[in-house]
């Protein structure tokens, strides 16, 4: 993934690319194109032929050079904003067309993050653990050492984003 992040740089850099800016610190902008992670990467463009191009070519040259191929199938193209062809995108990346609100990694993007529906995964996943652990007896020390070593551990990122809502933490402390 540093080679993707370093061809995505240099494109940007260049000028080839743009991604959205968002304030920093004080008078400081800053843009952003890309995020990547472990398993994912989120690009971000404006609805601009050309730019769409650069990022295809970006992607081609990444898989040529370290002869990794990316599954464009499981791309989805969100447009955000007023868009032009949102379908020529998808075309070009080969996915579908998607639409805020979806899911990423597990947590959503493009809800209100004050509304409890947005920490419905976070409880259903306490939820699915809760019921594998009472299958194997466990006894109430041993499920509150489990809790507070893994489940805990499940809102985190997610609460590193958002402030928990009252009636949400509420809800996961009577799980």
């Amino acid at each position: 993934m540093e080679a993707l992040g370093s061809l995505i740089a240099k494109a940007d850099q260049r000028g080839f690319i743009r991604g959205f800016k968002i304030e920093g610190r004080g008078e400081i902008e800053n843009q952003v194109s890309h995020l990547l992670f472990a398993d994912g990467t989120l690009l971000f463009c404006e609805d601009d032929v050309e730019q769409l191009n650069f990022w295809k070519w970006i992607i081609m040259c990444f898989e040529l050079v370290l002869e990794f191929k990316i599954n464009l199938q499981k791309n989805e193209v969100i447009p955000i904003g007023e868009t032009v062809d949102v379908n020529r995108a998808s075309f070009l990346f080969g996915g579908r067309v998607g639409k805020l609100p979806t899911s990423y990694l597990g947590l959503s993007l493009g809800a209100l993050n004050k509304h409890c529906g947005v920490w419905d995964s976070i409880e259903e996943r306490f939820k699915r653990k809760l019921v594998v652990w009472k299958k194997h007896y466990l006894s109430k020390g041993g499920r509150l050492v489990l809790l507070k070593s893994t489940l805990s551990n499940f809102p985190i990122y997610f609460m590193s984003l958002f402030v928990i809502l009252r009636k949400v933490r509420i809800r996961l402390e009577r799980i």
